[in-house]
């Protein structure tokens, strides 16, 4: 049987360079030579590159799906984070002996209010896997080894969920990693709402206690 993924949910975000970095030093799925990572405007997608020829050129392979998003980022003592600091929080705002206004009194009596102080930030692009599997994961060959390349991915990644239910080996597997940790997870089986309603509706056209 070939494995193959089932339903899969993601909330994946990465800094798009972190995401060339994964790929520097990431050991590929045996049935992958190459992954192809290309840009098209605002959209990132990671294309694998079959490890055998017995899949036609012509085949579309498997390929993950990112939207390209900017980030405002902050430096403060602690990094760059996505939160704006406090004034008094060590935010990075220069050296202390500049020549900046102070508070002080004109001759007239009015103040003059010092000049609040600079706050150093950038703009990041992020990669955003987001969205369920037939946006983030497309393409059937080979889709469930780029299952785990994503799966690597979201173990990189230090924001963002991803949760799936695949099938391996004939066995159901559930995957669950928040925030780059890998936490346990269960197949749980539960019925139909929709299926249950049905098997409960009267069959108006046949039933006994109806008489014509």
């Amino acid at each position: 049987m070939t494995s193959r993924v089932y339903r899969l949910h993601s909330t994946l975000e990465l800094q798009l360079e972190d995401v060339h970095e994964f790929f520097d030093g990431y050991e590929l799925p045996v049935e992958i030579e190459d992954v192809d990572v290309t840009r098209r405007n605002n959209t990132l997608i990671v294309s694998a590159v079959a490890a055998e020829d017995n899949i036609s050129k012509y085949t579309p392979t498997a390929q993950l799906k990112a939207s390209i998003t900017e980030n405002r980022l902050y430096e403060t003592e602690d990094g760059w984070q996505e939160t704006p600091p406090e004034p008094d929080a060590g935010a990075s705002i220069g050296d202390d002996d500049d020549d900046s206004p102070q508070w002080g009194n004109f001759s007239d009596g009015t103040q003059m209010q010092e000049q609040e102080p600079e706050i150093n930030s950038k703009l990041v692009e992020y990669a955003c896997f987001k969205g369920d599997r037939e946006t983030v994961l497309q393409n059937t060959a080979l889709q469930y080894p780029m299952f785990e390349v994503l799966c690597g991915l979201a173990k990189f990644a230090e924001k963002g969920t991803l949760t799936a239910i695949a099938a391996v080996d004939d066995d159901l597997k559930a995957v669950q990693i928040v925030d780059g940790e890998e936490r346990s997870a269960n197949v749980e089986v539960v019925d139909d709402p929709q299926e249950r309603e049905s098997e409960n509706t009267v069959n108006w056209r046949d039933n006994k206690f109806i008489s014509g």
